[in-house]
């Protein structure tokens, strides 16, 4: 039975190391948020600077949306939220979620299985070191939460949604 020498020296194993870590660092470099969607292109929401936004959102809003932080789970009123209507960006009150279309996903965060479509764009994320596909408000950008494929029934979809980047309209 034939023996194989892997990485002969520690020198050898230190450069093995260094190339996968320079492999995964740029792998988790941010991609830019997609600003393509053509009806959105020349938003007046695009052009506010971000002192701007934090004076419109407050400290947490403007976290999450503009910094694409995360509220800590179980925090959001909107949870609990269970009457008819509408979910819209809170920073530039774009439509994104009917009622309907939530669900208690026991994850802590408003959770839907349906979204407006038209009204986000995407992108891959690496903040926590492996791909998951953040998703945002068309108009402004702003980041709202990530869509996994562990929802129910009709899309398997749950758009996991931060309660501070959302208001809510009811009819």
């Amino acid at each position: 039975m034939p023996t194989y020498l892997i990485m002969e020296t520690p020198i050898q194993r230190r450069h093995l190391l260094l190339g996968v870590a320079a492999t995964a660092m740029t792998a988790c470099a941010p991609e830019a948020a997609d600003a393509s969607e053509a009806q959105y292109a020349a938003s007046p929401f695009r052009r506010v600077d971000d002192a701007e936004w934090r004076r419109r959102l407050g400290d947490a809003s403007w976290r999450v949306l503009r910094h694409e932080s995360t509220e800590r789970p179980f925090t959001s009123p909107l949870n609990d939220e269970h009457r008819r209507g509408t979910f819209s960006c809170k920073g530039c009150g774009l439509e994104l979620f009917r009622s309907q279309w939530k669900y208690d996903s026991g994850t802590g965060w408003p959770s839907f299985h349906t979204v407006i479509r038209d009204n986000i764009g995407t992108k891959t994320d690496f903040a926590i070191g492996v791909p998951r596909t953040e998703y945002h408000c068309a108009r402004c950008l702003g980041h709202q939460g990530h869509v996994f494929d562990d929802g129910p029934r009709p899309t398997g979809k749950r758009y996991c949604n931060n309660g501070v980047a959302l208001s809510f309209t009811p009819t």
